[in-house]
This record gives structure tokens, C-alpha cells and sequence, in this order.
């Protein structure tokens, strides 16, 4: 079973929804069966690098909902409560805007090692509670290496534009989907779960696109050619 996820480094629920679908995948009976891919969204395509547009968070909250400052306040403690009950800790005042573009070619250069899950944490960890710049290329850089990529890919890829198609083909197949927003979880191209729901949500989604995996059906049957074991190996 495949899960793909649509996330961006910037997106405060989707580092809250990827801690509450580990918590679900942990309860589901097939866990080491499942196949977690990490997908491509910027929330924001057009944002200026890291260190250009800087202000406080509340400030470029407000602006952005065209809310008080108050009121945005208000929304940045709420979440922070939010992901303190999952055992994240959300720093808002070391938090920078940026670019992710750049994050996202890498995470796929990560998923070619076989260490995209641990990238993707390390980058939502530097962001929300380190308050790393999320297009910085030494920050980047340091990240990448510290998840075990070999520091010469890493560099080539920040210095190309290698895994750019990539990024845009996820991106095209979120619209194809219809998704808007992120976090959003897809189950086997057939199942879909919008937002960071509870963890006992993605268990039982799990365990409804487990069960409603259909076996093969097989339509001819006779006495046709075929090869079975090492009968016929060449």
C-alpha cells in the first residue's frame, strides 16, 4: 500500500498532520506494509527567498487573512497549543518565511537515498522550531547532509535545477486531484484525506483501503502455456 502526501515545509498542519499520521500508521495492523511517498505543494510559489520580506509572524499573518494583529495572535497560540499536545514545539518568533522550492527538489533527491521521511522531518523541525531559513542553501545544505545524502548531490542539485520537473509534476497531479490545501493524504490513488485529522482517522482509513484491496480476478482459465517456479528459467 502506497500513501502519498502532499506537504509543504512552511504549512504548520502538515508538520501537526504528519506527527498524527505516524500515530495512526503505528496502530494499523500493516504498518510495515505501507510505502510513504512525500509530494510536492508550495503554498506559496511566488514568496521571496529567506531574508527578504522579514517581519514578525503575527504581523504577516494579519496582513495575509486581513485580520487584527490580535486575532492573528490569537491563531498562533492556538496552533502552538495544538502542536504542543502532539509533542512538537512550535517556535512562531524564530519562524522566517522563504522560497521552498528548492526544499522540495531536494526531498526528491531524499526519496532516491531512501531517506525522504527523515528529510522531511528534519526540514519541518528546522523550520517550526529552529526558525531556519526554508530557502537558504547552506541551511539547506547542512540539513540534507545531516540525514545521510552525500554532500556533492546535494550540491549539484542546489546548483541545477535537477528534480525542478519533478516538483511541478506533483504539483500538477495536486490539481488533478482537486487539492487545494495541505496536508493531504492519498491511499493507493483511491482514498483521500484532507487536513490533519485525528490519528484514529487515518487508522481507520487504512484499514478501509486495506480491506477494500481487491484480489485479482481471473476471467480465462484452460490449459494455456505458462511458467510456474523455475521450470522454465533461462
Amino acid at each position: 500500500m502506497t500513501v502519498e502526501i502532499w506537504s509543504d515545509v512552511v504549512c504548520p498542519w502538515c508538520y501537526i498532520g504528519k506527527r498524527r499520521f505516524e500515530a495512526g500508521l503505528a496502530q494499523f495492523a500493516h504498518h510495515d506494509d505501507v510505502e510513504v511517498v512525500w509530494r510536492s505543494f508550495e503554498l506559496d510559489p511566488n514568496a521571496a527567498p529567506s531574508g527578504a520580506g522579514q517581519g514578525e509572524y503575527a504581523a504577516r499573518l494579519a496582513s495575509k487573512y486581513g485580520r487584527t494583529v490580535e486575532q492573528a495572535q490569537g491563531m498562533i497560540d492556538q496552533i502552538t497549543a495544538t502542536a504542543a499536545g502532539e509533542g512538537l514545539d512550535f517556535r512562531f518568533d524564530l519562524a522566517r518565511p522563504g522560497n521552498t522550492f528548492d526544499a522540495h527538489r531536494l526531498l526528491h533527491l531524499a526519496r532516491a537515498h531512501d531517506v525522504q521521511d527523515a528529510l522531511k522531518e528534519r526540514l519541518d523541525h528546522a523550520t517550526f522550531t529552529e526558525g531556519s531559513p526554508p530557502s537558504d542553501h547552506d541551511a539547506l545544505r547542512v540539513l540534507a547532509r545531516e540525514v545521510g545524502i552525500p554532500g556533492e548531490e546535494v550540491d549539484a542539485v542546489l546548483a541545477s535545477d535537477r528534480y525542478a520537473d519533478a516538483v511541478r509534476a506533483d504539483e500538477e497531479q495536486a490539481r488533478e486531484y482537486g487539492i487545494n490545501g495541505v496536508p493531504f493524504f492519498v491511499i493507493d490513488q483511491r482514498y483521500g484525506i484532507s487536513g490533519a485529522q485525528p490519528a484514529e482517522v487515518v487508522t481507520q482509513t487504512l484499514e478501509k483501503a486495506w480491506s477494500d484491496r481487491a484480489p485479482i480476478t481471473v476471467v480465462a482459465t484452460g490449459d494455456a502455456d505458462s511458467c510456474e517456479g523455475d521450470a522454465c528459467a533461462i
